[in-house]
């Protein structure tokens, strides 16, 4: 339950920090993408200092998270990040949300509940050696270089599409190594200052942050949003079972998993296509 509700509040502090962020990062010029000009910009804003706040508010409810739980558990939690920023830019716009939204909203969470009931994710039987570093990061790496190549040649709405999910990637990589870093701070401080995990956690966090960056510099954040929260717990599922071992269930119960996915992936498509919140999108763009 601490897992839980700490995974739960950090998705809450997510979600804040990516309204805080976007409100900043709309009004960055677009010449200044993929360029330190972007968060030398950026800093300078208040409102983006308190989206990064937020940010790290959540980092840290996220690490007590997986050290109570497994990254399959952990990571299909923070999906509830998009309905609380969906709610959140509604609430900070003071625009009503309509029916069609809260039926979104609750597909979600019904999704979310009903692949957590049949995965029943339990902890990880092991820790990942050198070789499963060395494979997770090549794929890692390769995977979001490519997919930022493609983003080039992208505008508007499919680029901050494609930069959330490169970001979503991003993030679930570095909740392995936040996983890794509270298993070893079990261990007395002096094995945590002189373990790789915590700086690879860093450099890692750092890059994610600056491809959410780019990826709400480039379009709306209803546009960039639902992207980040699908491809971090699907990637985190993967990373949990391939690289610490963590169990799902299988055989029947697959079928109740992929189930709850694809209303989470409704629910995504249709909270970015709420018009209220598209239209208010729309308005701070122009």
């Amino acid at each position: 339950m601490i897992a839980v509700v700490c995974a739960l509040l950090a998705a809450a502090s997510n979600a804040l920090a990516s309204v805080l962020q976007r409100r900043a990062a709309r009004c960055a010029p677009e010449e200044f993408a993929f360029r330190p000009a972007l968060l030398w910009s950026l800093i300078r804003r208040p409102v983006w200092l308190a989206g990064i706040a937020a940010l790290i508010a959540g980092f840290l409810l996220q690490a007590l998270a997986l050290s109570n739980g497994g990254l399959a558990l952990v990571q299909p939690l923070l999906v509830a990040e998009l309905p609380f920023t969906m709610i959140l830019l509604a609430r900070m716009s003071r625009i009503r949300l309509d029916r069609r939204t809260w039926v979104a909203v609750a597909a979600m969470t019904a999704g979310l509940a009903g692949f957590l009931a049949a995965a029943s994710p339990t902890p990880g039987r092991h820790m990942p050696g050198t070789l499963d570093w060395v494979l997770a990061a090549i794929v890692t790496v390769g995977a979001i270089v490519a997919v930022v190549a493609l983003s080039r040649l992208l505008s508007g709405t499919l680029r901050a599409a494609v930069l959330g999910a490169s970001a979503g990637t991003g993030f679930a990589f570095t909740a392995t190594f936040m996983k890794a870093t509270t298993n070893l701070a079990d261990q007395g401080m002096v094995v945590l200052l002189t373990s790789w995990e915590p700086y690879a956690m860093v450099g890692a966090g750092v890059g994610s942050v600056y491809l959410l960056q780019n990826a709400l510099q480039s379009g709306t954040l209803v546009a960039a949003q639902p992207a980040l929260t699908i491809t971090d717990p699907v990637a985190s599922v993967v990373y949990g079972v391939t690289m610490f071992g963590e169990g799902v269930r299988s055989g029947p119960w697959v079928i109740i998993e992929v189930a709850g996915f694809a209303l989470i992936l409704f629910g995504s498509v249709r909270l970015s296509q709420s018009r209220p919140i598209r239209m208010q999108a729309e308005t701070e763009t122009a």
